[in-house]
């Protein structure tokens, strides 16, 4: 029993490591003074000052667009990529090639669609960037919803098949509805993963309207204010909220599965 206490120390600690920072950022985005790391006393008034700042809703109107975009574009196309790695294609190289964007480097998946964008000779700017979440989502849509079809019952498809119906119809009355929780949930982390990307958006951008995290690197090279602890706790809030939703949906339609 001692032993298995002592085993609960490094868990904690690696909780507390992980998590206090993001607790005292929170905590100081309601300080009533100007400086960002001396807690002066309670007050609301940084999220109000967010609120009239036009770089911060430009660039969150910027970011919603592409995300949404990119969030649409990279559901549809991870989907049809997961069911065809699982039911039609059997190879671990296409399986590698696939995922591939999910474990390069940010810069390095950056850079190639710079060259690439450059190469084609399309101008930069919103769309090169939804375009660009959009590759880098796809492959995590992809292993959310690959995820779901191992659970999912072939036999019905194959029912569906023996009765007549075509791979279309099959898809859509059949395999869409098993995947649907795993596409919810692919949907909302790609989404999550769009609101709050740099390095792709700072190379794609070009000269348009900077997306949000640009706009918060511009403002925190000049020093970290109590306005900026207040926008990086809106995100928090956001990407926070959208996970648990995730969850939970993900949780309803397993539910409504097995009934």
């Amino acid at each position: 029993m001692r032993r298995s206490k002592l085993l609960h120390i490094p868990f904690w600690a690696t909780i507390v490591f992980l998590y206090l920072p993001i607790a005292v950022l929170v905590a100081m985005s309601f300080n009533s003074g100007e400086s960002a790391y001396t807690f002066e006393g309670f007050s609301l008034k940084w999220y109000g000052a967010l609120a009239g700042d036009e770089r911060v809703l430009n660039g969150l109107v910027n970011t919603l667009i592409v995300a949404l975009g990119s969030t649409a574009i990279a559901t549809v196309l991870g989907t049809l990529l997961a069911v065809g790695l699982a039911r039609h294609t059997r190879s671990r190289i296409l399986d590698a090639v696939a995922l591939m964007p999910a474990v390069l480097p940010d810069l390095v998946l950056a850079i190639g669609l710079l060259m690439l964008f450059l190469t084609l000779r399309q101008t930069l700017g919103i769309h090169s960037v939804i375009l660009s979440h959009a590759v880098f989502s796809m492959a995590f849509v992809a292993a959310v919803v690959r995820t779901r079809l191992t659970g999912a019952d072939t036999s019905l498809e194959e029912a569906s098949r023996d009765l007549g119906a075509g791979p279309l119809t099959t898809f859509m009355k059949v395999t869409l509805p098993q995947l649907t929780p795993g596409i919810i949930a692919g949907a909302l982390l790609a989404f999550t993963l769009s609101l709050d990307e740099f390095v792709i958006a700072f190379f794609t951008i070009g000269n348009a309207d900077p997306t949000l995290p640009i706009v918060i690197y511009s403002m925190i090279r000049f020093g970290v204010t109590p306005e900026i602890n207040a926008l990086a706790s809106i995100l928090l809030l956001v990407s926070f909220t959208a996970v648990i939703a995730g969850q939970r949906l993900t949780k309803i339609g397993e539910a409504r599965a097995q009934d």
